[in-house]
């Protein structure tokens, strides 16, 4: 069996292994049940044939199901003919043929009947004077409906036709099989009474083939799981078409797919099988198996039906499409079935990201960056020239965003054929600025030729805090957030009146993650800019978006030196002095990990999930450092593993933060949407009310995720 965290194996009925053993607790704990998580075990599976032995077919198939009922399965989907073989030919109209693939079913349904999964197999089936291909789905010993096929494939190697009707014009009909008088269509949905969004529409091969699948209407009618029943005889390439196909079908229905081919055991008179099954969630494939195998193998993992709900909710021309199609989708009929889901801890069989806005494959990462990077640039130059190609004028601390920032005006500069030296940067030490960042910010403005100045914030903030009268100013050693903001207030005070002077423009440098949790200074403080390039950003890339620049060649040798020295320094605001032997200032240990926090931001942001599901995820991509895949460059020193109880504590304070500084977010300036995971922007992904109470929040967090 092939998960999405494992490997194929030749054990037909071996389980899919996670990293820990359950507990106790985690086993009566419903928080570690991956359904009460809003997920679904689905499993697309291909085993080998007897052809034209629908007796030995239906043995195997049972015992597939028996593996699968241990591992938690709710749906197993089998390939096209599977009880009969597909390229048996006339054998198809041959009546002991057909008679056996009826006790077949009935024997399928009878041994499963104490077995969870909803079972879809492909058979041949008589009804009225014409054969036609079918998809049967059986469930705790009753078959509950059949599905046949609406498009015959006659062309090339096919020659369906000449045994098979078209099912497309059987809406609405009934089939006896097996001494069952069930509805026949491909009108059909079968829905989980238990499981919330659990609904099931099976479809035949070429079905997924043509311009306007059957599937596609039964999404928009309420199918969130799609089943194909292949045949599908490989040839070179064929495999990277169903691919593209089923990858497409999931995304634009927002909805899984899953696709299980014939194999093993298929007549080779003519032709050869690959026994491909594959599992794709609006547009992401979850799991696939080897092709040509021996043995049995299926594709298992667990859909996030919450996630397909929530794509569907927020993508209203999804909901455009039913009701434009609406006279073709109330006749769908609805079939209910009680699954009875497992409880406890069944793992989680799906890969998590412990980066959601950072991808694990070192290609796609930096197809990300050259497409942030230039994103930021190509919005910055657009502004420019928008107003007239005034200075930029920034504050260059040493720090991650700051570098970025001025990296990003320093090529928008290169591209309008300006000189850098229209870019003013400023380093602005204060009271806890140290050499070492300070060092970094003058190497960088220096290598970029940009003009630059140091300007000493200390003794402006000194004479205001003295005049507020502030303790500092009488001497105390008083470090409080008053003191931070004075000196952050100063430094955007400076660079207005500076960009005032000298006929330019703020430029920000402010990140994603920083505004969603407020660590930022409202007003006259880091919060306001005139634009900001980083505002679309989250930190958790910010860093990879640098070394693409180093190893992109973007810059000469100098800038990627100090790039590559800023990487390796620790994120701080620098804002509260600390004496020999302390710990300098950490922005994480007052607002949490940037790695969870970035976690959690995704999946508030693009998914709308409960805080408990949240954690729930978190736990299973943070809980084992040697557990899933890392970004490619991710430094070994920087991989951390978080248990429960702090995934928890972190995750409350985001949620209060997060509603707290909702009042920096509605005053924010422009800047471009850089993440598919969305922007803070008021005037787009995200729009709240800066009064806004966290209580229902923090409710269910409290209520639904344990202490560890």
């Amino acid at each position: 069996m092939d998960t999405p965290n494992g490997s194929p194996n030749d054990g037909p009925n071996e389980r899919a292994t996670e990293g820990s053993q359950p507990g106790r607790a985690r086993e009566r704990h419903p928080f570690f049940n991956a359904y009460r998580q809003g997920f679904a075990r689905v499993a697309a599976c291909t085993v080998p044939l007897a052809t034209a032995d629908p007796e030995r077919n239906a043995d195997t198939v049972i015992a597939r199901v028996r593996s699968l009922h241990d591992d938690g399965v709710a749906v197993a989907v089998f390939p096209e003919l599977g009880l009969s073989g597909y390229a048996i030919d006339d054998l198809l109209l041959q009546d002991p043929l057909l008679d056996a693939v009826e006790s077949a079913l009935a024997r399928i349904a009878e041994a499963t009947t104490d077995l969870r999964p909803v079972i879809v197999v492909g058979a041949p089936l008589a009804k009225g004077n014409r054969l036609f291909n079918c998809a049967v789905v059986v469930h705790r010993g009753a078959i509950l409906g059949v599905a046949p096929k609406s498009y015959l494939p006659t062309y090339r190697e096919f020659y369906e036709r000449r045994h098979f009707a078209p099912g497309d014009d059987q809406r609405g009909e009934t089939i006896e099989v097996a001494g069952w008088r069930v509805p026949f269509g491909p009108d059909l949905l079968f829905r989980a009474t238990d499981v919330p969004g659990l609904v099931l529409h099976a479809e035949v091969c070429e079905d997924m083939w043509v311009p306007v699948p059957p599937s596609h209407e039964a999404a928009l009618a309420g199918a969130t799981v799609l089943l194909n029943l292949s045949g599908s005889p490989i040839t070179v390439a064929r495999a990277d078409d169903r691919h593209l196909l089923c990858r497409s079908a999931s995304s634009r229905c927002l909805a899984a797919y899953l696709y299980a081919a014939a194999g093993e055991g298929e007549s080779s008179t003519d032709l050869s099988w690959d026994g491909q099954t594959m599992i794709y969630e609006n547009g992401a494939l979850l799991v696939e198996t080897e092709r040509f195998p021996e043995g049995p193998r299926s594709s298992v993992a667990d859909i996030d039906l919450d996630l397909l709900r929530q794509e569907r909710q927020r993508q209203g021309t999804f909901d455009d499409n039913r009701r434009a199609l609406a006279g073709r989708l109330s006749g769908f009929r609805w079939v209910d079935l009680e699954l009875d889901p497992p409880s406890g801890d069944i793992g989680l069989l799906r890969k998590v990201d412990r980066f959601p806005f950072v991808p694990d494959d070192e290609a796609r990462l930096a197809l990300d960056c050259y497409e942030a990077y230039n994103i930021q640039v190509s919005g910055l130059e657009q502004r420019l020239r928008a107003i007239g190609q005034p200075k930029v004028v920034i504050g260059v601390s040493g720090g991650l965003d700051s570098t970025h920032a001025l990296i990003v005006a320093a090529k928008a500069m290169d591209r309008l054929r300006r000189p850098r030296t229209d870019i003013l940067a400023f380093t602005m030490p204060g009271f806890a600025t140290s050499e070492h960042t300070k060092g970094n910010a003058i190497a960088l403005m220096k290598s970029l030729g940009v003009t630059w100045e140091e300007l000493d914030i200390r003794p402006a903030a000194t004479q205001m805090l003295t005049e507020m009268g502030h303790p500092y100013g009488r001497g105390e050693e008083v470090y409080d957030v008053t003191f931070e903001n004075v000196q952050a207030g100063l430094r955007t005070d400076y660079l207005f009146r500076i960009a005032n002077q000298r006929g330019g423009i703020v430029l920000g440098t402010g990140d994603l993650s920083e505004l969603a949790l407020g660590w930022c200074t409202y007003g006259v403080g880091d919060q306001m800019s005139h634009y900001g390039v980083n505002t679309g950003v989250p930190k958790t890339l910010m860093q990879h978006l640098i070394r693409w620049v180093v190893s992109s060649g973007q810059f000469d040798g100098g800038v990627n030196t100090t790039l590559t020295s800023i990487l390796d320094t620790e994120i701080t605001p620098e804002l509260v002095p600390t004496k020999e032997g302390e710990t300098p200032q950490s922005t994480e240990a007052s607002i949490g990990p940037y790695s969870l926090q970035d976690f959690t931001l995704f999946h508030v942001l693009r998914r709308g999930y409960r805080p408990s599901k949240i954690a729930f995820l978190a736990h299973h991509a943070w809980r084992d450092v040697e557990e899933g895949e890392w970004p490619a460059g991710y430094p070994e020193r920087e991989r951390a593993a978080y248990d429960l109880a702090t995934i928890r504590h972190w995750l409350e304070v985001f949620v209060k933060r997060y509603f707290g500084n909702q009042f920096k977010r509605s005053a924010l300036p422009n800047g471009p949407k850089v993440v598919a995971g969305g922007s803070l922007s008021p005037r787009g992904d995200w729009r709240m009310p800066s009064d806004a109470s966290a209580a229902a929040w923090l409710d269910e967090l409290d209520a639904n995720v344990p202490e560890r």
